[in-house]
């Protein structure tokens, strides 16, 4: 048993919270927002994410940061991406350098490329904390986590000893945990297929077909594997839950955020239309422009990225993104 804050109350983190006291920990919440701190406490449900969950009465949730964190042995991420250098930056005093850090946060940082772990690794340097952070990524929709349904994750961490503790402290019978030490590899993977799952979406509301989305599962793997050899990632890693696992859930799944927007850029919706309506982040926008940018720099040919960026932020028509990526010179499918 252990004593675990989770930071985020969004539907993934509300989630993780029902697996954690179904594994026998201690689990209370940390919310930026007073009314779902209420909203657990006293009717135990969010009622902002995942409204029909009901929540065990031993989770309690907190507004006070510095109280949440006292006495506690895992500490887990769940904010956007986009957020998790602030919100790190602002536990870091109330922590006493004990804690496990996880976090489930995917995406890779705009300007830095820096991935979730190397984020943290950097906001706390000054305590001995690389050997006690990890992340836990997967194919696991926070619907069918929350209800309880078969779900299959990998716990990466650059010590062997704390992927161990965070596969111990998630365990449950329908929340089935390996281990990997592969950590890049792994938020690659877990953060590239989001990229995939948009214009997997932009597919599907074109009409342009299965085979057209075969295609791209396939083609996006190879991205996300030429991205992990330049950044020292094990070829293998792809091959698992985080890499064709997330992908091909990501990529079909009606639960997927970022599917849904490329979904509704196929049927000719503008991007800030979308973005406006969800009450929920979809990390694969910024994650598109981070990618894209790390693959100018780099020289790294990432086509489906480069698309996918133009159609994000170049207003090109995706019928006109997908003719450009059919037309491209003919290749060689690997190259031995």
């Amino acid at each position: 048993m252990k004593n675990v804050t989770i930071v985020g109350a969004g539907s993934f983190g509300t989630a993780l919270a029902t697996v954690l006291d179904t594994a026998g920990n201690n689990v209370q919440i940390w919310a930026r927002e007073k009314e779902i701190v209420d909203s657990i406490n006293n009717e135990h449900r969010n009622l902002a994410y995942l409204q029909d969950l009901k929540l065990p009465d031993s989770i309690k949730a907190y507004h006070d940061l510095e109280k949440c964190l006292r006495n506690q042995d895992m500490v887990l991420f769940a904010t956007p991406s986009h957020t998790l250098r602030e919100v790190a930056a602002r536990i870091k005093p109330c922590l006493d350098g004990d804690e496990i850090l996880v976090t489930v946060s995917k995406g890779i940082e705009n300007e830095t490329f820096k991935t979730m772990s190397q984020i943290l690794i950097e906001v706390m340097e000054g305590v001995t904390y690389e050997d006690k952070i990890g992340v836990l990524y997967g194919p696991s929709h926070a619907e069918e986590v929350a209800t309880l349904k078969p779900t299959t994750v990998v716990a990466a961490a650059y010590s062997s000893r704390t992927a161990k503790e965070i596969q111990n402290t998630f365990l449950t019978p329908m929340f089935r945990v390996y281990v990997n030490n592969d950590v890049v590899g792994v938020e690659i993977g877990g953060s590239v297929k989001n990229i995939m799952a948009i214009a997997a979406g932009v597919i599907d509301g074109a009409e342009l077909g299965d085979n057209a989305k075969a295609a791209l599962i396939t083609r996006g793997l190879h991205e996300m594997k030429r991205m992990g050899a330049m950044m020292g990632a094990h070829p293998d890693t792809f091959s698992g839950l985080t890499g064709m696992g997330d992908l091909i859930v990501t990529c079909t799944s009606a639960h997927s955020r970022n599917r849904y927007v490329g979904h509704q850029i196929g049927l000719g919706r503008k991007l800030d239309e979308i973005i406006e309506s969800m009450s929920m982040v979809a990390e694969g926008i910024k994650t598109t422009k981070s990618v894209h940018d790390w693959a100018v720099k780099n020289r790294v040919d990432m086509p489906i990225t480069s698309a996918v960026y133009k159609v994000l932020f170049e207003d090109v028509d995706p019928k006109d993104a997908m003719n450009a990526l059919m037309t491209r010179d003919p290749k060689d499918e690997i190259i031995i």
